[in-house]
């Protein structure tokens, strides 16, 4: 861990490296906004996995890159004379200090649920037309239900109890299954959204996050999966080859490693 002067030693490093690599690197020269763009959605997932692994060197190396993408739209900024790192720099500062009254002014707040319910307010009052402005529309469906439910919920568009929200969850099963007797497909898929919905808002009061918890189901299951291929392999069998009833005690094998 460096100092103040170590870090702002090490950013300056960094501005220096980007300014020649946009000079005298063909590939790094060619790169605009939109060839970026993907390559950032890339990075957010990466650092998203090592998140979830808990892994404290890759979180490092993948917050590097995800600040090199910081820097490398500040400098494409720079050269198109709109904006450089400083003005992002300002920017976000005077957003938190904006944003955080209880900190830089003289409101009062007794716990976290107050400084949301303060954020949505004062977003508000900056021109934003709908609460629902802040959601970004190319984010994952799961997240952005999650993330809707929070925004309307910093307003006070929410259930009292926990309970409730259950009973919610219930109640949108019920109507899936009457659309599944009915063989109704089109309102099929619609009650199957509104189940989704209400899960994640379950989760949200469970401080739960879905997108988190998914992933981390998805994980598992690859990693039972991958038990099955490598017991079928070193068998000499082709996992097809496998009855299921083979792979469910397999899969009971590798429950049992978790």
């Amino acid at each position: 861990m460096g100092s103040r002067a170590a870090q702002l030693k090490a950013f300056e490093r960094l501005l220096d490296i980007m300014d020649e690599l946009r000079e005298k690197c063909p590939w790094d020269r060619k790169q605009t906004f939109e060839t970026l763009r993907h390559l950032t959605i890339e990075e957010t997932y990466e650092l998203g996995d090592a998140i979830l692994k808990d892994n404290l060197e890759e979180i490092k190396k993948e917050l590097g890159d995800l600040l090199l993408h910081i820097v490398f739209y500040s400098k494409i900024g720079s050269e198109k004379k709109v904006f450089d790192i400083a003005d992002v720099a300002n920017q976000i500062s005077d957003k938190l200090i904006q944003r955080h009254p209880h900190i830089y002014g003289e409101i009062d707040v007794e716990n976290a649920d107050q400084v949301v319910k303060n954020w949505e307010a004062i977003k508000l009052k900056e021109g934003k037309k709908s609460v629902l402005e802040g959601v970004p529309k190319s984010l994952p469906a799961l997240v952005k239900a999650h993330r809707i439910q929070d925004k309307v919920s910093g307003v006070g568009f929410d259930w009292d109890q926990k309970e409730a929200v259950l009973e919610k969850v219930k109640e949108e099963l019920d109507e899936l299954k009457a659309e599944i007797d009915a063989m109704n497909s089109k309102k099929i898929e619609s009650e199957f959204g509104d189940v989704m919905f209400s899960l994640v808002n379950y989760a949200r009061f469970l401080k739960i996050n879905p997108e988190n918890a998914l992933e981390r189901t998805n994980n598992k299951f690859i990693k039972r999966f991958n038990y099955i291929e490598k017991k079928a392999q070193k068998n000499k069998k082709k996992i097809s080859d496998l009855s299921i009833e083979e792979m469910e005690i397999l899969w009971q094998e590798a429950k049992k490693r978790d």
